[in-house]
């Protein structure tokens, strides 16, 4: 295979806040990242991470075990994929801030989102959870910092009283934070380079950006999922960071977790469409201008939101993405259009090199017969790692709840002699009931059956608690409503029982 990319490092982000998998999925799915093209993993870590001493109490209760990341990392090393781990250090500092033992912590009292600045004991935090977690990463390059998203900046009391001194500012206080923990990270652990999602330093002055220090101690990763993706104001942020002393930059496209907080399958156009323009903001510029690309896999859009697509799901779409990463040759000409997925999975005028080839990889890699009309339902989503959880789950978010809908407000018989004001009321003409309910266990029959063969699938890959979270999201209401109508049925079907003469002993023998 010839590879053109722009791209030399290909990073898959795994976003453990949410449905971790378990490191025995993960031995199944690395050798695939490396057969698609992926050589790097960035590991987000949060609550996953099994911390020691005063901050054992950030641990989820099935939080890897240290024996555990070690496994991982050497299932990594056995597949060539680099890791790279995550640290929140400032924004998205829920699963830290929400614990009482550091709310006070909290740059706002009432959100747990965003850490203090100004306390000394902050960055000690920090500090404390970057030193943990490189000790069992002793080979890492990069760490990862975070620092996007920092929400409320500025408006704590001791950022106020600060703001009011001459030329302060949120965007000083911002980059004073990020040279700290990017000075600690430098100090104590000199062979790692820090890298930071870049969205904090899009809009600061060119000035006041070079005259931090933060250049010269951290790699920025400019990170944007949007399928429009503005190419042209991509490049300027380049050169504007260029220009402020940064001597690498990264990029950040998505594969999942980027089109809505609970979306259950990953909308491939939409992704596809995205790396599209990240290879165009790359061939406008010096090859090796990226250090690399990290192809983004949210799980949740913060600590506290729902479950979007599990990671199964996510697979295709993230195949189709390396493979077009890999295989693209692209014409520079704004003119052109991009990537017509929904024609046919072919190669367009902006988007050369997804040919035959590789497309015939991608689907003999994950065992589809046919990647561009894929029908995960009718014919099963593939043979890869999980591909059971992608059928099952996408008939569960295409037909369970529009089934039951049909079912509760389309049925002629439901809606005409079982509507809500009859079933308050327990009222029914009993021949409806021979309408009714044989269709409503006939469904729940079906559904229950598929549910149970999902449970299963998802416990092989995923822990109990995030089995529990996606079923009662997205299954359990659907099943409860059609359990309501038939729990209704069954007691308007039940005769009553006849009343006792008046003037006799009920219990009098006869």
């Amino acid at each position: 295979m010839s590879v053109s990319t722009p791209f030399k490092m290909r990073l898959v982000h795994l976003d453990l806040k949410g449905a971790p998998p378990k490191v025995s999925y993960l031995s199944e799915i690395f050798p695939l990242f490396r057969a698609l093209g992926a050589n790097g993993l960035l590991i987000e870590y949060e609550d996953m991470f099994p911390y020691e001493g005063p901050l054992r109490l950030l641990r989820a209760k099935y939080a890897y075990s240290p024996s555990e990341i070690k496994e991982i990392l050497h299932l990594a090393g056995l597949n060539e994929l680099e890791v790279i781990p995550l640290v929140q250090t400032f924004g998205h500092m829920e699963f830290v801030l929400k614990h009482a033992a550091f709310a006070h912590l909290r740059e706002v009292g009432p959100f747990p989102c965003t850490l203090n600045p100004h306390e000394a004991e902050s960055l000690a935090l920090v500090g404390a959870m970057i030193d943990q977690v490189l000790e069992l990463h002793p080979g890492a390059r990069w760490l990862h910092v975070g620092c996007d998203e920092v929400y409320y900046l500025g408006e704590g009391e001791a950022s106020r009283r600060w703001l009011q001194q001459e030329q302060n500012s949120t965007g000083k206080l911002c980059l004073s934070h990020m040279r700290a923990v990017a000075s600690h990270v430098q100090t104590r652990h000199p062979s790692v380079t820090p890298l930071v999602w870049d969205d904090m330093l899009r809009d600061l002055p060119e000035d006041q950006l070079a005259a931090s220090g933060v250049p010269q101690l951290v790699e920025p990763v400019l990170w944007d999922y949007a399928a429009d993706l503005d190419v042209h104001g991509k490049v300027l942020l380049m050169q504007k960071y260029w220009r402020c002393g940064f001597p690498r930059l990264w990029a950040a496209s998505a594969f999942k977790g980027a089109t809505g907080p609970s979306q259950a399958v990953p909308p491939i156009k939409h992704h596809l469409k995205n790396h599209v323009q990240w290879l165009q903001v790359a061939g406008s510029r010096p090859t090796d201008s990226l250090q690399g690309i990290i192809l983004t896999g949210w799980q949740r859009y913060d600590h506290f939101s729902v479950l979007c697509e599990l990671l199964p799901a996510g697979v295709p779409s993230l195949a189709a993405c390396l493979q077009l990463l890999l295989h693209a040759s692209l014409a520079h000409s704004p003119t052109r259009h991009p990537w017509d997925w929904g024609t046919a999975l072919r190669p367009s005028a902006s988007c050369r090199g997804f040919d035959g080839d590789a497309k015939a990889k991608v689907e003999n890699l994950l065992g589809i017969s046919n990647l561009e009309m894929m029908d995960p339902v009718r014919e099963g989503a593939g043979s890869f790692p999980g591909s059971n959880i992608l059928a099952l789950v996408t008939q569960v978010s295409l037909h369970l709840r529009s089934s039951v809908d049909a079912l509760l407000e389309g049925n002629t018989y439901v809606i005409g002699w079982f509507s809500p004001y009859h079933r308050r009321r327990k009222l029914i003409h009993p021949v409806m009931v021979q309408h009714i309910q044989p269709a409503a266990l006939s469904l729940l029959a079906q559904w229950s059956t598929l549910v149970q063969e999902l449970e299963v699938a998802l416990q092989l890959a995923f822990y109990p608690d995030a089995v529990e979270e996606w079923l009662e999201e997205n299954v359990h209401p659907s099943l409860q409503r059609l359990q309501a109508l038939l729990q209704d049925l069954s007691e308007v079907a039940t005769p009553p029982s006849p009343p006792t003469s008046p003037g006799r002993d009920a219990a009098q023998d006869p």
